[in-house]
C-alpha cells in the first residue's frame, strides 16, 4: 500500500507539514501498521459467499491467478484454493448456508445477522468478541462441513467420493453398510484446514486480546463442526418384494441443516464467559459453572444492546424493525423496539388460499388479498 510517505529514523515531513522525530515516527509506523491490520481484518472469507464468480466454469485447472483475485482469503487458504480449486464453489455455498441459517435462527432478535457488504459480510459488529460472533463463527464453519461433505457423495470433488465411515456396531447384522454417504469425515477435515487457516497463520503475545480473540474463533470453528458431526445418523432404506422390507441398505446421512442451526442457537443462548489466565490459555470467568467442552460457544466481551446505529460497533440499530405487539419475548415491540415506541400501519398481503388437490397430481390455489396491522420501531 503506496500511502505517499516515507518513514526514516530521522526527522521526517508529512503532508501535514509537522516535522516528527524518530520516536513521533515510531509511533507513527506503530499506528499506521495497525490500521493497514483493521483494513486487512475487515476482510473474511465468508465474502465467498457474495462473489459472483463462484461458478464452476470458472475454477480451471492452473488458473492461480484467480485465487489471489478472490476477496477476503488469507495467505493459506489462497494455497489451498489453489489446490483444491473445485471445491471453492461449496465453500461459497456452505458460506451462504451458514449465512441464512443465522438470519433465520436471529430474525427476532435486535440482531439480526444482517449483512453489509460484500467483502467484510457482517461488518465491525464481527470485530468484537460477543456472543454473536462467536455463533456466527461456528455456523459458518458448520456450513462448510455441510456443503463439501455433500458436494464429495454428488460426485462433484475430484479428491473425495462416498462416505467410507465404518459400520455402526449397533447395525442389525442383516442390514448392508454401503450406499452412498456424505463424506462426514472429508468434510470435517477441509472445514478445519480451510476455515481455521487465517488464525493459524497469526501469531500475537500471550495474554494479549488478539491472542485471546484468535483462541476464541478457533474453539467456536471447532463448536461449529462437531456439531454436524454429533448430528450426523445413519439412514437406511428397504428392499424386498413388495416393500416388505426384508432387506436394508444403510448410510451415514448429515441432518438437515436446520437442525444444526437450531442446536447451536441453544449454544449460543449457553454460550461461556471466558478469559486469560496467566499463562495465556482461556478460562472460564466464573468458574461456578461447569466448564465449556469443545462442543459449546464461548466468548470474551459482553454484546452491545444493538438498539441504535453505532458506526463504533457496528449495529444498525432497530428503527424502522417489524416488532409483534402482543409478544412478551425478544420480537415483541416492548424489547425490540428498546422502550423507544413504535408506529402502526396497515399493509395489504396476498397470500395463497383455497387450494385443492386434483388428481393426479397437483395442488391447485387461489390468490387471496388482506389487510393487517403491522407494528414498526420508532
Amino acid at each position: 500500500m503506496n500511502l505517499g510517505m516515507r518513514c526514516v529514523c530521522r526527522p521526517v515531513c508529512w503532508p501535514f507539514g509537522r516535522l516528527l522525530d524518530s520516536r513521533h515516527c515510531v509511533f507513527a509506523l506503530t499506528l499506521l501498521t495497525l490500521l493497514m491490520q483493521v483494513v486487512v481484518e475487515a476482510n473474511s472469507w465468508w465474502s465467498l459467499a457474495m462473489n459472483p464468480l463462484l461458478i464452476p466454469e470458472a475454477y480451471i485447472i492452473g488458473a492461480q491467478p484467480l485465487c489471489s483475485q478472490l476477496v477476503g482469503l488469507s495467505q493459506g487458504q489462497k494455497k489451498l484454493c489453489q489446490l483444491y480449486q473445485d471445491h471453492m464453489q461449496y465453500i461459497g455455498e456452505g458460506a451462504k448456508t451458514g449465512i441464512r441459517e443465522c438470519q433465520y435462527q436471529f430474525r427476532h432478535r435486535r440482531w439480526n445477522c444482517s449483512t453489509v457488504d460484500n467483502s467484510s459480510v457482517f461488518g465491525r459488529v464481527m470485530q468484537i468478541g460477543s456472543r454473536e460472533t462467536a455463533f456466527t463463527y461456528a455456523i459458518s464453519a458448520a456450513g462448510v462441513v455441510n456443503a463439501v461433505s455433500r458436494a464429495c457423495r454428488e460426485g462433484e470433488l475430484s479428491s473425495c467420493g462416498c462416505s467410507r465411515a465404518a459400520r455402526p456396531k449397533d447395525l442389525p447384522r442383516d442390514w448392508l453398510w454401503g450406499g452412498c454417504g456424505d463424506n462426514l469425515n472429508y468434510g470435517y477435515r477441509f472445514s478445519k484446514e480451510f476455515v481455521d487457516a487465517r488464525e493459524r497463520e497469526k501469531s500475537y503475545p500471550k495474554g494479549s486480546y488478539e491472542s485471546a480473540r484468535l483462541q476464541m474463533n478457533l474453539h467456536n470453528n471447532e463448536a461449529g463442526r462437531r456439531t454436524v458431526s454429533d448430528l450426523a445418523h445413519v439412514s437406511c432404506k428397504c428392499h424386498g418384494v413388495s416393500g416388505s422390507c426384508s432387506l436394508k441398505t444403510c448410510w451415514l446421512q448429515l441432518a438437515d441443516f436446520r437442525k444444526v442451526g437450531d442446536a447451536l442457537k441453544e449454544k449460543y443462548d449457553s454460550a461461556a464467559a471466558m478469559k486469560l489466565n496467566s499463562r495465556g490459555k482461556m478460562v472460564q470467568m466464573h468458574s461456578r459453572y461447569n466448564a465449556p467442552t469443545s462442543h459449546d460457544l464461548v466468548y470474551i466481551e459482553s454484546s452491545p444492546d444493538y438498539c441504535l446505529k453505532n458506526q463504533t460497533t457496528g449495529s444498525l440499530g432497530t428503527v424502522g424493525r417489524l416488532c409483534n405487539k402482543t409478544s412478551e419475548g425478544m420480537d415483541g415491540c416492548e424489547l425490540m423496539c428498546c422502550g423507544r415506541g413504535y408506529d402502526q400501519y396497515k399493509a395489504q398481503i396476498v397470500e395463497r388460499c383455497h387450494c385443492k388437490f386434483h388428481w393426479c397430481c397437483y395442488v391447485k390455489c387461489k390468490r387471496c388479498t388482506k389487510i393487517v396491522d403491522q407494528f414498526v420501531c420508532k
